[in-house]
């Protein structure tokens, strides 16, 4: 998945769930966050971002698209790129688990509520729903940085969706090169990590990956030990 052209900036602080200042050369300048998490490890003043141009009706002109971490590691913030990644290396025959499977449906309804993906294919059905996590700490990407009362929801609906007889997968996308592995964030969310390793007990399979990230592109790179 490559970026458009992409603007230097320097943080400078939250504005709110979802904006940012910058500065942008010698002024500063608001940009939209597209990640709701908490984001404490990359939301640092004076960290350098990337920020993507945007158009239309807007209140910023800028979307918030890399940070880097003062060893030069390349972080993606944007919540909504590890969809995209999931759906790019499907659709290359990337991800060894889903080869099987011809058609991806996006957002279908799955109890009541959506999940990110139903894959179909004559193996039969499976439900996916995909994590951002930007998150690493001794080598372990996390998940959430944050109590996540919807990230419960998506997993009670996999369990139901596998209790059925379809597949279900909940897939954690690192969208950072630095991860040796998964594990949830305890620390975080305690609650979901209960649920988590409940579910996979009962069938539901969790995957993770790491990316390797530049100014240029983002790709979804090997599949890393998830640790339960």
């Amino acid at each position: 998945m490559r970026w458009p052209p992409l603007i230097p900036a320097v943080f400078l602080r939250r504005l709110n769930r979802f904006a940012v200042e910058v500065r942008l050369g010698r002024r500063r300048t608001r940009a939209h966050l597209p990640n709701s998490g908490r984001l404490r490890e990359l939301l640092i003043p004076g960290y350098p971002m990337w920020l993507a141009p945007r158009e239309g009706p807007r209140r910023t002109r800028y979307d918030v698209q890399l940070v880097a971490l003062p060893d030069g590691t390349l972080v993606s913030a944007d919540a909504r790129v590890p969809n995209a990644l999931f759906r790019e290396a499907w659709a290359e025959g990337r991800l060894a688990p889903f080869r099987g499977y011809i058609r991806l449906i996006p957002e279908p309804p799955l109890g009541e509520g959506r999940v990110d993906f139903r894959l179909e294919g004559p193996e039969g059905l499976a439900y996916v729903e995909v994590k951002s996590v930007t998150l690493v700490e001794g080598g372990d990407g996390l998940f959430p940085d944050a109590p996540t009362e919807r990230g419960r929801r998506h997993l009670s609906a996999l369990q139901a969706a596998r209790a059925a007889g379809a597949q279900a997968f909940i897939v954690f996308i690192v969208q950072r090169p630095d991860a040796r592995a998964f594990r949830p964030h305890d620390a975080a969310d305690p609650a979901f990590g209960r649920m988590l390793r409940a579910v996979v007990a009962g069938g539901v399979q969790a995957l993770a990956y790491r990316c390797t990230v530049s100014i240029e592109e983002i790709r979804l790179a090997e599949a890393i030990p998830v640790i339960l």
